[in-house]
């Protein structure tokens, strides 16, 4: 399965988890947010990586035209739409783009159903809240293009295996503090998720 490690906010972190196997990293643009890096901070740390890792911006509450903007000064390469929007919102962005569904109830499953698309446990703040999904609503479903999120840690990711999920992600379950990674955490992390199936 492919992972993504959200809430990078350094340098030692990125380079950690792309060590330890993982497929893309996300920087979250949202001020609110204790995981908050400036795009400008984001580009110095994204210049430094190797190549072939997916380097995604988290946007809450902004315009297509600032998402675009943002999206292309920080060096990202998607643009993970991390609040209600619709089909006209993101083809207005200038950029790939990758919804969210904050899903509140199983028919929620339904959105965005003809794309990749992250599915995490609705709550009123917005990602990193270690709340999670009941699993048993993905049960008998294709989830071929559903990145999985929401309460993911290094002991419970291998409770994903069989439901065919393109790939997951995980942010204060990897963490030693908020916007601070445990590399232990993210190793094992990564590890028990590869070895899914």
């Amino acid at each position: 399965m492919r992972v993504k490690i959200c809430g990078i906010t350094n340098y030692d972190d990125a380079i950690t988890a792309i060590e330890a196997g993982a497929d893309a990293l996300g920087f979250v643009f949202y001020p609110q947010s204790p995981r908050y890096i400036e795009p400008e901070k984001a580009r110095q740390i994204i210049d430094r990586l190797p190549p072939f890792v997916e380097k995604v911006g988290l946007f809450v509450e902004e315009t297509p035209e600032r998402i675009t903007e943002f999206s292309r000064q920080s060096g990202i390469t998607l643009a993970q739409i991390h609040f209600d929007v619709d089909e006209a919102f993101l083809a207005a962005i200038d950029f790939p783009t990758l919804p969210v569904v904050r899903a509140r109830a199983e028919e929620d499953l339904e959105r965005f159903a003809g794309r990749y698309r992250l599915v995490d446990a609705y709550c009123e703040a917005y990602g990193g809240s270690g709340k999670r999904l009941a699993l048993e609503w993905f049960a008998g479903r294709d989830n071929s293009r559903i990145i999985i999120a929401g309460g993911l840690r290094p002991e419970n990711v291998t409770e994903l295996a069989g439901y065919g999920f393109f790939a997951c992600d995980v942010s204060s379950g990897t963490e030693a503090s908020k916007g601070r990674k445990d590399p232990d955490k993210i190793r094992k992390f990564v590890a028990n998720a590869k070895n899914l199936r």
